[in-house]
Protein backbone atom coordinates (compact mmCIF):
# COMPACT_ATOMS: atom_id res chain seq x y z
CA UNK A 1 0.00 0.00 0.00
CA UNK A 2 1.24 3.28 -1.09
CA UNK A 3 1.30 6.37 1.14
CA UNK A 4 2.41 9.39 -0.42
CA UNK A 5 2.53 12.56 1.76
CA UNK A 6 1.82 16.28 -0.46
CA UNK A 7 3.42 19.22 0.91
CA UNK A 8 1.99 22.14 -0.89
CA UNK A 9 4.16 25.80 0.11
CA UNK A 10 3.17 29.06 -1.16
CA UNK A 11 5.18 32.32 -1.19
CA UNK A 12 3.41 35.64 -0.65
CA UNK A 13 5.49 38.72 -2.33
CA UNK A 14 4.64 41.77 -0.67
CA UNK A 15 5.41 44.91 -2.59
CA UNK A 16 5.06 48.76 -1.60
CA UNK A 17 5.40 50.26 1.78
CA UNK A 18 5.05 47.81 4.95
CA UNK A 19 2.47 48.35 7.60
CA UNK A 20 3.89 49.33 10.72
CA UNK A 21 1.72 46.04 11.82
CA UNK A 22 3.25 43.74 8.85
CA UNK A 23 4.04 40.72 9.99
CA UNK A 24 7.29 39.01 9.20
CA UNK A 25 6.48 35.32 9.46
CA UNK A 26 3.50 32.81 9.09
CA UNK A 27 3.33 29.94 10.34
CA UNK A 28 2.86 26.23 8.63
CA UNK A 29 1.04 23.38 10.32
CA UNK A 30 1.19 19.65 9.35
CA UNK A 31 -1.22 17.43 11.17
CA UNK A 32 -2.13 13.70 10.95
CA UNK A 33 -2.98 10.71 12.77
CA UNK A 34 -0.59 7.61 13.42
CA UNK A 35 -3.17 4.26 13.43
CA UNK A 36 -1.89 1.16 15.11
CA UNK A 37 -4.14 -0.97 13.30
CA UNK A 38 -2.92 -1.92 9.41
CA UNK A 39 -5.63 -3.62 6.96
CA UNK A 40 -4.54 -5.07 3.75
CA UNK A 41 -7.18 -5.26 0.83
CA UNK A 42 -7.17 -8.36 -1.26
CA UNK A 43 -9.11 -9.43 -4.36
CA UNK A 44 -9.69 -13.35 -5.72
CA UNK A 45 -8.00 -14.34 -8.52
CA UNK A 46 -4.80 -12.00 -8.34
CA UNK A 47 -7.64 -9.69 -9.37
CA UNK A 48 -7.24 -10.27 -13.15
CA UNK A 49 -10.44 -10.05 -15.39
CA UNK A 50 -10.24 -11.49 -18.58
CA UNK A 51 -12.43 -11.51 -21.31
CA UNK A 52 -10.53 -13.07 -23.90
CA UNK A 53 -11.05 -12.13 -27.60
CA UNK A 54 -13.88 -10.19 -29.05
CA UNK A 55 -14.34 -9.93 -32.42
CA UNK A 56 -14.68 -6.43 -34.09
CA UNK A 57 -17.49 -7.13 -36.07
CA UNK A 58 -19.54 -8.30 -32.69
CA UNK A 59 -19.27 -4.60 -31.72
CA UNK A 60 -22.06 -1.78 -31.68
CA UNK A 61 -21.18 0.87 -34.80
CA UNK A 62 -23.03 3.96 -32.79
CA UNK A 63 -23.45 2.90 -29.05
CA UNK A 64 -21.15 1.63 -26.48
CA UNK A 65 -20.95 -2.24 -26.44
CA UNK A 66 -21.50 -3.84 -23.31
CA UNK A 67 -19.06 -6.96 -22.27
CA UNK A 68 -20.88 -8.09 -19.31
CA UNK A 69 -20.71 -8.52 -15.80
CA UNK A 70 -17.81 -10.39 -14.23
CA UNK A 71 -17.20 -10.79 -10.36
CA UNK A 72 -14.19 -10.68 -8.22
CA UNK A 73 -14.40 -10.90 -4.35
CA UNK A 74 -12.66 -8.37 -2.48
CA UNK A 75 -12.10 -8.44 1.03
CA UNK A 76 -10.44 -6.07 3.45
CA UNK A 77 -8.89 -7.57 7.17
CA UNK A 78 -7.69 -4.88 9.60
CA UNK A 79 -5.77 -5.62 12.57
CA UNK A 80 -8.59 -4.46 14.95
CA UNK A 81 -11.63 -2.40 14.28
CA UNK A 82 -10.67 0.66 12.51
CA UNK A 83 -12.47 3.40 10.59
CA UNK A 84 -11.65 2.84 7.19
CA UNK A 85 -13.07 3.30 3.19
CA UNK A 86 -12.08 2.08 0.06
CA UNK A 87 -10.44 4.53 -2.48
CA UNK A 88 -10.44 3.11 -6.33
CA UNK A 89 -8.02 5.15 -8.69
CA UNK A 90 -7.75 4.38 -12.11
CA UNK A 91 -4.12 3.47 -13.34
CA UNK A 92 -5.62 4.58 -16.90
CA UNK A 93 -6.60 8.16 -16.10
CA UNK A 94 -7.95 9.83 -19.36
CA UNK A 95 -8.67 7.13 -21.13
CA UNK A 96 -11.98 6.51 -20.18
CA UNK A 97 -14.84 6.88 -23.39
CA UNK A 98 -17.60 8.29 -20.32
CA UNK A 99 -17.13 11.36 -18.35
CA UNK A 100 -18.90 11.15 -14.91
CA UNK A 101 -15.68 8.91 -12.93
CA UNK A 102 -16.09 6.06 -15.16
CA UNK A 103 -12.73 3.82 -15.63
CA UNK A 104 -10.60 3.76 -18.74
CA UNK A 105 -9.87 0.95 -20.74
CA UNK A 106 -6.54 2.17 -22.16
CA UNK A 107 -5.50 4.13 -25.35
CA UNK A 108 -5.28 2.49 -29.24
CA UNK A 109 -4.01 4.25 -31.93
CA UNK A 110 -2.12 6.84 -29.63
CA UNK A 111 -5.24 8.94 -29.20
CA UNK A 112 -8.57 6.65 -29.39
CA UNK A 113 -10.23 6.07 -26.36
CA UNK A 114 -11.09 2.22 -26.01
CA UNK A 115 -13.62 1.94 -23.59
CA UNK A 116 -14.94 2.32 -19.66
CA UNK A 117 -15.94 0.75 -16.82
CA UNK A 118 -17.76 0.88 -13.81
CA UNK A 119 -17.12 -1.08 -10.27
CA UNK A 120 -19.74 -1.88 -7.54
CA UNK A 121 -19.83 -3.50 -4.66
CA UNK A 122 -22.28 -5.91 -3.67
CA UNK A 123 -23.64 -7.81 -1.02
CA UNK A 124 -21.38 -6.60 1.41
CA UNK A 125 -20.41 -7.50 4.98
CA UNK A 126 -18.68 -6.67 7.96
CA UNK A 127 -17.50 -8.62 10.91
CA UNK A 128 -20.54 -10.74 9.86
CA UNK A 129 -23.19 -8.83 9.57
CA UNK A 130 -24.70 -7.27 6.30
CA UNK A 131 -23.96 -3.87 6.22
CA UNK A 132 -25.23 -1.17 3.38
CA UNK A 133 -22.24 1.23 1.44
CA UNK A 134 -22.18 4.84 1.33
CA UNK A 135 -20.01 6.96 -0.54
CA UNK A 136 -18.29 10.42 -0.13
CA UNK A 137 -16.62 12.74 -2.65
CA UNK A 138 -15.11 14.96 -0.39
CA UNK A 139 -12.76 12.95 1.73
CA UNK A 140 -15.33 11.94 3.81
CA UNK A 141 -16.65 15.64 5.33
CA UNK A 142 -20.46 14.51 3.87
CA UNK A 143 -21.64 10.86 2.78
CA UNK A 144 -24.20 9.53 0.68
CA UNK A 145 -26.27 6.31 -0.48
CA UNK A 146 -23.49 4.81 -2.93
CA UNK A 147 -22.85 1.37 -3.78
CA UNK A 148 -20.06 2.29 -6.57
CA UNK A 149 -16.47 2.97 -6.94
CA UNK A 150 -15.73 6.18 -9.15
CA UNK A 151 -12.53 8.00 -9.68
CA UNK A 152 -13.88 10.83 -7.15
CA UNK A 153 -15.05 8.82 -4.63
CA UNK A 154 -14.38 7.09 -1.39
CA UNK A 155 -16.44 4.36 -0.32
CA UNK A 156 -17.30 3.17 3.46
CA UNK A 157 -19.61 0.60 5.07
CA UNK A 158 -22.45 1.69 7.03
CA UNK A 159 -25.27 0.40 9.10
CA UNK A 160 -27.99 -0.03 6.91
CA UNK A 161 -30.47 3.08 6.72
CA UNK A 162 -27.68 5.32 7.79
CA UNK A 163 -25.17 7.62 6.64
CA UNK A 164 -22.10 6.99 9.08
CA UNK A 165 -19.34 5.29 8.40
CA UNK A 166 -18.82 2.05 10.56
CA UNK A 167 -15.49 0.67 12.32
CA UNK A 168 -14.96 -2.57 11.07
CA UNK A 169 -11.84 -5.86 11.39
CA UNK A 170 -12.75 -7.40 8.19
CA UNK A 171 -14.75 -6.14 5.28
CA UNK A 172 -16.23 -8.71 2.21
CA UNK A 173 -18.24 -7.76 -0.98
CA UNK A 174 -18.44 -8.80 -4.59
CA UNK A 175 -17.05 -6.20 -6.96
CA UNK A 176 -18.81 -6.41 -9.73
CA UNK A 177 -16.89 -5.19 -13.11
CA UNK A 178 -18.59 -3.82 -15.63
CA UNK A 179 -16.52 -2.74 -18.51
CA UNK A 180 -18.20 -1.32 -22.00
CA UNK A 181 -16.43 -0.85 -26.01
CA UNK A 182 -16.75 2.54 -27.13
CA UNK A 183 -18.75 2.86 -30.67
CA UNK A 184 -16.90 1.04 -33.28
CA UNK A 185 -17.57 3.54 -35.80
CA UNK A 186 -15.01 6.08 -33.04
CA UNK A 187 -12.29 3.74 -33.53
CA UNK A 188 -9.47 2.01 -35.54
CA UNK A 189 -9.76 -1.86 -35.34
CA UNK A 190 -7.95 -2.41 -38.16
CA UNK A 191 -5.22 -4.41 -35.44
CA UNK A 192 -5.56 -6.45 -32.64
CA UNK A 193 -6.44 -3.51 -29.95
CA UNK A 194 -5.80 -4.78 -26.35
CA UNK A 195 -8.01 -4.24 -23.26
CA UNK A 196 -6.40 -2.33 -21.18
CA UNK A 197 -8.29 -1.27 -17.42
CA UNK A 198 -6.11 -1.32 -14.28
CA UNK A 199 -7.35 0.03 -10.99
CA UNK A 200 -5.83 0.16 -7.65
CA UNK A 201 -8.07 -0.33 -5.03
CA UNK A 202 -6.29 1.16 -1.77
CA UNK A 203 -7.30 1.65 1.78
CA UNK A 204 -7.98 4.74 3.11
CA UNK A 205 -7.67 5.47 7.36
CA UNK A 206 -10.20 7.85 8.75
Amino acid sequence: MNKTFNALFAALLLAGSASAFAASSVDLTVKGTITPSACEPTLSAGGLVDYGKISAKDLNADKPTHLGHQYLQFTLICDAPTPVAIRAQDNRAGSSSESGGYFGLGMINTDEKLGAMTLMLQSPVADGVTVSTIGSLDNGSTWANERSLWTDNIVAAAVPGTLTPIMLQQFNADLRISPQIAPANQLTLTNEAAIDGSVTLSVVYR
